[in-house]
């Protein structure tokens, strides 16, 4: 899809997630269609009807200004992730597309020490969810997101992963949300776009959610998992952005004493047996028996 029209669709489908009563409008008679009318954004964000109209369709030569798209996003109650990824789209959609980015280069033996000196689950990640490191314990939690791996991948296309998070739609959802705003901050990275068709010819789950066109950053909080070796963990997940800017770290962690702590433990005693014998994926144990 071109970058106008993702432009298009995304207002679309923020005006039509509003009721009149949401913006303080009082609705009056029959409406044909659910959310605000084009003419109530415009009204909103104080400008003229036929200049909304135009930029909702993607029409091409808008150059809508900042301070325009900050009115827009106001009338359509964006958060603040929505309303930077508006002014990506709109940037895309009628600026020259910057250069395509280079491949990033290896982390450096800093970062390396540093992860494996980690005593919690930790894996480093790019904006694409290409998987650059992973220490011990975090190649034994997340079974099968290797260095070289890809997260939305991981999720979308590997079964196990259904069962490894009992919250897996929520999880995935965030995902689809996080791969469309940096779909939008880099408009010339081929191999994103190339991952974001893959899965939406493979999955009809990324296919169905990719078009509601929802956009998030949030990567961080408590995750639940049911580990095929430990059982039943809370983990609480941190991001942290590397010097870079380009890659992230996400480290799990437990809270200290806590049934899940102890359920860390086992993993990293069964996870340091693990390098000496031959590399394969954990058996649970209700298979094994």
């Amino acid at each position: 899809m071109t970058k106008n029209g993702e432009l298009r669709d995304f207002l679309r489908t923020r005006r039509a997630r509003l009721r009149p009563e949401d913006v303080g409008i009082r609705a009056a008679g029959r409406r044909r269609v659910p959310g605000l009318r084009r003419e109530e954004v415009a009204m909103l964000a104080g400008v003229s009807l036929d200049y909304y109209t135009r930029l909702e369709q993607g029409r091409r030569n808008l150059q809508p200004s900042g301070q325009v798209l900050d009115a827009i996003a106001r009338a359509l109650r964006l958060t603040e992730v929505e309303r930077l990824y508006l002014h990506n789209l709109a940037r895309s959609a009628t600026v020259a597309p910057e250069p395509e980015r280079p491949r990033l280069a290896p982390l450096d033996a800093g970062t390396r020490l540093m992860l494996d000196g980690l005593g919690i689950p930790a894996i480093v990640v790019d904006v694409r969810g290409d998987v650059h490191a992973a220490n011990r314990l975090g190649r034994a939690l997340l079974p099968g997101l290797e260095p070289g791996a890809n997260h939305a991948r991981w999720l979308f296309l590997d079964p196990a992963t259904r069962a490894l998070l009992p919250d897996w739609e929520m999880t995935a959802r965030l995902s689809v949300a996080v791969l469309r705003e940096a779909a939008a901050r880099y408009p010339r990275d081929r191999r994103l776009y190339t991952l974001i068709g893959e899965l939406s010819v493979a999955s009809p789950e990324f296919r169905t959610w990719w078009a509601e066109h929802e956009v998030d950053t949030r990567c961080r909080g408590p995750k639940r998992f049911r580990h095929p070796l430990v059982g039943e963990l809370t983990l609480h997940v941190e991001a942290l952005q590397l010097q870079d800017g380009e890659r992230w770290l996400y480290a799990y962690s437990a809270e200290p004493g806590s049934p899940s702590a102890e359920a860390l433990r086992l993993l990293g005693t069964w996870a340091a047996t693990e390098d000496t014998a031959p590399k394969q994926r954990p058996v649970s144990r209700t298979a094994a028996s």
